[in-house]
């Protein structure tokens, strides 16, 4: 019996100097990583198929059957009680993907896969207001570590494998392969985009996406943006615009960090917390008379690119309806539920500054997530991927001010800080959370790196 330590790693290629390493080591590592990468593209594209299936009939349930929104409250304490009796090890989510990535944790338990898969489901059938990608992402890593683990990679191999699990489950679940290949490397740190995963990375999303689309699974097509020549005029409005978005993902960070530190604090147990926020989304359904702001809103989002009489404030309770949902307890994602904030702002921007709305609406989709999770390029692409490409390069200038304007914050505070966004460089990556005891450089160092 083989002592684990001596497990091998899939090898990676060593830095180039000339024509070092030889073709055959370079055709082998890329063959293990396609063949790895593959096989992870599978496992992710049919669960992220499964899962997208189980949602679609989640949110037709929902709306056939209004009534059973109600159920909210009692759906919480259930899946309350769950988690805190058999999720212990998994609560964190995203955060103990990341964790794990950087700190080579123990193996992610198999079970995050089908109890994240299923605690998202019923969130949506009673109305709660969450995404998909927290799901995807969480059943992409599971399944990616499960599969390392068992072919015996560990170190570097592992953490590579994690990354196209995340890519995987990200690209599969919008139907954006090249957006989801690009996130699995740009979320892990902040300020650095982690190349030595990118092989993998972009194999297993190519490959998920393309099995999720194999099972059936046809995703939102949205209205192709409006082309609009960049001028000195528009780009100050793209600065306003980006300042708007800015402070509304600090408001939405913000409020989703204080809803779940103060809910914490005053109510321990986690089916109770729950419970009480399925309370306040019921209530505030009631106050607002529609249940647009309930799951993921899609339909709000695709009216936010062609209707000027939108709501004005429809991206202000969107917010709210999601940061209480998440803030309590419940599981899900953020991407759409912020998709549906950034239409809707851009909306409602682009009407001010005379912008056309379509175009309005794709920018303010991407640049809100871009700015949440500190992933401007990833989510440039992926406007480029829903949208067409005369958006591009309206949404990657809002995209990186945003991302600069918001500060250090995440919607993910085990996301690592490596460089500061005001230029400066840490000696250890940190995360988010611990910011409040490390500093953070307040400026570049002085002369060239060496």
């Amino acid at each position: 019996m083989k002592n684990p330590s001596d497990r091998q790693e899939p090898p990676t290629p060593s830095p180039a100097h000339g024509d070092s390493g030889t073709g055959r080591t370079r055709l082998e590592t890329m063959g293990q990583w396609i063949l790895l990468g593959s096989l992870i593209g599978v496992l992710c594209g049919a669960a992220s198929a499964l899962f997208l299936w189980l949602l679609e009939r989640a949110t037709q349930l929902r709306m056939d059957h209004e009534g059973i929104i109600y159920g909210l409250p009692l759906a919480g304490l259930i899946l309350g009680w769950i988690y805190e009796r058999f999720g212990q090890s998994i609560r964190s989510g995203n955060n103990l993907v990341i964790d794990t990535i950087h700190d080579q944790g123990p193996e992610i338990p198999l079970r995050m896969a089908p109890m994240v898969l299923v605690g998202t489901v019923a969130t949506h059938v009673f109305g709660g207001s969450a995404g998909r990608e927290g799901t995807a992402v969480q059943i992409g890593a599971s399944l990616s570590d499960w599969l390392a683990h068992r072919l015996g990679v560990k170190k570097q191999g592992r953490q590579q494998l994690l990354a196209a699990g995340v890519a995987g489950g990200f690209g599969s679940v919008f139907g954006t392969p090249i957006a989801g290949a690009v996130f699995g490397l740009e979320f892990i740190v902040l300020g650095r985009i982690e190349y030595q995963a990118l092989a993998p990375a972009l194999v297993a999303s190519v490959v998920a996406d393309m099995t999720t689309r194999a099972l059936g699974i046809t995703h939102t097509r949205y209205p192709a943006a409006s082309h609009l020549s960049l001028t000195p005029a528009l780009l100050l409005k793209w600065l306003v615009f980006a300042a708007a978005v800015a402070i509304v993902t600090t408001a939405f960070i913000e409020l989703t960090h204080f809803i779940k530190k103060r809910g914490e604090r005053y109510i321990p147990r986690l089916p109770l917390r729950m419970c009480v926020g399925g309370l306040l989304v019921v209530g505030l359904w009631k106050f607002a008379g529609t249940s647009d702001y309930l799951g993921l809103g899609v339909p709000t989002i695709l009216r936010a690119f062609e209707d000027p009489k939108l709501p004005v404030l429809a991206f202000a309770l969107k917010l709210l309806f999601t940061a209480i949902t998440l803030g309590a307890g419940f599981l899900g994602g953020e991407v759409t539920p912020l998709f549906f904030v950034g239409a809707a702002l851009g909306s409602v921007l682009a009407r001010q500054l005379g912008i056309p709305i379509d175009l309005g609406a794709g920018v303010g989709l991407a640049a809100v997530f871009a700015a949440a999770a500190n992933t401007p390029l990833a989510l440039s692409i992926m406007a480029v991927e829903l949208l067409g490409a005369p958006v591009f390069p309206h949404v990657v200038i809002v995209c990186v001010l945003a991302y600069h304007l918001t500060g250090h914050r995440s919607i993910y505070p085990a996301q690592r800080l490596g460089f500061s966004k005001l230029g400066g460089r840490l000696s250890h990556p940190i995360p988010l959370r611990d910011l409040k005891t490390a500093p953070v450089p307040e400026s570049p160092r002085d002369g060239p790196e060496r």
